[in-house]
């Protein structure tokens, strides 16, 4: 948790000058939203998940969740909101590393063309963006506990 809210913290003041939407993709139990919502300000914070399982204070209002499967909802993001998102962020997590990766590899090609120029992406595990750059971590951050690209 360290690493990421130290990744997130700084993306989110490298893209404060931005306007475009917040991609918070996976809400959990809820707490990286909640960090979202009190850090980023003059900025939409959309989440996108299968099924809202997160604390009352910590679940968006039913008008900024995007609910479904994110090989469908972030192809219709992209045809709703087109390449404008400042920062996006997901915590793929889980304990298997295969299974991250592969997923991982199956959004990266999703996740790009969200991205506004100059946007960011915060992930908790390694992406393959063709026409992204990999930044190094911010101080605080742990090698290989989080990653950021920009667009």
């Amino acid at each position: 948790m360290v690493s990421q809210r130290a990744c997130l913290d700084f993306a989110i003041a490298e893209t404060a000058a931005m306007t475009g939407p917040v991609f918070e993709l996976g809400l959990g139990n809820g707490r990286t939203y909640h960090h979202l919502r009190q850090r980023v300000s003059g900025r939409p914070i959309y989440v996108f998940e299968r099924k809202v399982a997160s604390h009352p204070d910590s679940t968006p209002p039913d008008d900024m969740l995007v609910l479904g499967d994110v090989r469908e909802t972030l192809p219709a993001a992209l045809e709703r909101f087109g390449p404008t998102a400042s920062l996006i962020h997901a915590d793929l997590g889980g304990h298997n590393l295969e299974k991250n990766d592969a997923f991982a590899r199956m959004i990266s090609p999703l996740v790009e063309p969200l991205l506004a120029p100059g946007g960011l992406m915060v992930s908790s595990d390694r992406m393959y963006f063709e026409d992204m750059t990999e930044l190094p971590l911010p101080e605080g951050a742990v090698k290989g506990r989080c990653f950021v690209y920009r667009r």
